[in-house]
């Protein structure tokens, strides 16, 4: 297990009134365990599970499918193992319970995740046991990363923004967007990342649309491109977008893609351990306001093991920032039947202000594509 984090769950657990925490989400199992169980994230009912103990006791529950690969990561001395279609996980983790002598304890776990036949499970076979929902306090420990984290995501960042630039780079009027997707592909793995997510080329008309995938269309004169890529290592995700001109901008491109440069520069300014989400969040609404679009409820978001996390930099935003918090920013604009422009960055919370992490590809200006 992450030494850190448990030490970190078990503060958690002394002021939330727990006698243990249990992980089961993949993400979640990838924050208390240090690893991505191969299978878990591609079939829900193939559960892997985490338990620590407010005395910091920690054991993990695995399919047998997954034994020999957990094993050999080290992440687990503790290691209960189930038969898959033979054996309930679930009645594993009550096992496991029942030995960590916690069949009438105080347990958190996570609710939004938990299917509500395990749940009927754990009830039945551990009637004294009182289940807390540990969603939120996965959400906050996860918002500040570690060092261990940070070097991560910083070393990620880099590699997807690379990804993209070099992709762009090579581009060329006459390709098609599943040659640009080729490029970042190649780019991404060739950098380190072990995984993707949400890979979004969009060129043309359809760069106005927010999240869609590559096509056959062929990039033209005169195309806006916009890339998105979530480059994953170790379950971590590092989100970059950049947008590109096949040849020149035209006067309204360039002057918009300014306008939104500068927003991310005005947002970089604000970000700071104290600052407020929903202030760095209006104070960029009175810059956007310039361009004369309807903006997004949010111009920036946490993110790390989940694509999204908190802290939102939105309307509905009420979180203060902290050192160590990691979040991406994007000042975007979709213009409906015309075109969509959008920047995201990553960028780590420091003692007195901000880092940028995605610091490969320079921004300051359209990026051309001849």
């Amino acid at each position: 297990m992450n030494l850190e984090i448990v030490a970190r769950q078990k503060k958690a657990m002394a002021a939330a009134g727990l006698d243990a925490i249990v992980s089961i989400s993949p993400e979640n199992v990838a924050y208390t365990s240090g690893m991505v169980v191969p299978s878990q994230p591609l079939m829900r009912w193939r559960h892997a599970i985490c338990v620590v103990s407010a005395d910091g006791r920690a054991a993990m529950v695995v399919v047998d499918m997954e034994e020999t690969t957990v094993r050999g990561s080290g992440v687990a001395e503790d290691l209960r193992v189930y038969r898959e279609f033979v054996e309930d996980p679930i009645e594993k983790l009550c096992d496991l319970l029942v030995d960590f002598k916690l069949a009438q304890a105080k347990i958190g776990i996570e609710m939004e995740y938990l299917p509500a036949r395990d749940h009927g499970t754990l009830k039945r076979r551990l009637p004294g046991v009182t289940l807390a929902p540990a969603d939120g306090i996965f959400n906050d420990l996860r918002m500040i990363k570690t060092r261990e984290e940070l070097s991560l995501l910083r070393s990620l960042s880099r590699t997807t923004d690379k990804a993209i630039g070099d992709a762009l780079k090579n581009a060329s009027r006459g390709m098609t967007e599943m040659d640009l997707a080729g490029l970042l592909l190649k780019g991404i793995f060739a950098g380190g990342a072990d995984n993707f997510k949400l890979m979004i080329i969009a060129t043309g008309e359809r760069s106005q649309y927010p999240n869609v995938g590559p096509t056959e269309r062929v990039l033209r004169q005169g195309d806006i491109i916009r890339m998105e890529i979530f480059g994953v290592k170790r379950g971590y995700h590092t989100g970059v977008c950049r947008t590109a001109v096949v040849d020149e901008p035209t006067g309204e491109q360039a002057k918009i893609w300014a306008k939104l440069i500068e927003c991310k520069y005005s947002v970089m300014d604000m970000i700071k351990p104290g600052a407020n989400a929903k202030d760095v969040y209006q104070r960029f609404l009175k810059k956007f306001a310039a361009l004369g679009f309807e903006p997004i409820s949010f111009v920036g978001h946490g993110i790390g093991l989940f694509l999204h996390e908190e802290p939102y930099l939105g309307r509905y935003g009420e979180k203060t920032l902290e050192e160590g918090m990691v979040l991406a920013i994007e000042p975007l604009v979709f213009i409906p039947g015309r075109f969509g422009m959008q920047n995201k960055d990553m960028i780590a919370v420091t003692n007195s202000g901000c880092e940028l992490l995605s610091d490969h590809t320079p921004t300051d200006d359209l990026i051309r594509v001849s």
